[in-house]
């Protein structure tokens, strides 16, 4: 079973943000997304980084989840930061979302204060 995704310290997130260390930020971003948007009813996919079951709702358990949004690394890092929008990422088609509640719009940027 792989690791539970952590949210980086401070001092570990400015090393990963001057190193551009791609793997740690987006596992960071996911980690933070889960704590900000507890639940398991969308499960957000960052290949080949990780992935994370998020979003209050009904609990996925079997299968492929009824709820999945799917990214690159590069797109996953504009939303968490905020230099790319969820509508610009939609659009463009950087993110493919689909099922009921994948409008990660309400959580994102993820740099802001809870």
């Amino acid at each position: 079973m792989p690791a539970r995704l952590k949210v980086l310290t401070p001092a570990q997130l400015e090393t990963a943000l001057a190193a551009t260390d791609t793997k740690a930020l987006v596992k960071h971003y996911l980690a933070v997304l889960e704590t900000r948007a507890p639940g398991r009813s969308v499960e957000v996919r960052v290949p080949p980084y990780a992935a994370v079951q998020a979003v209050p709702g009904v609990r996925h358990t079997r299968g492929t989840p009824p709820a999945v949004v799917e990214t690159d690394a590069d797109t996953w890092l504009g939303l968490a930061t905020g230099h790319t929008t969820w509508a610009e990422a939609l659009d463009s088609g950087a993110v493919v979302a689909s099922g009921e509640r994948t409008d990660l719009s309400p959580y994102l940027p993820l740099l802001s204060a809870p």
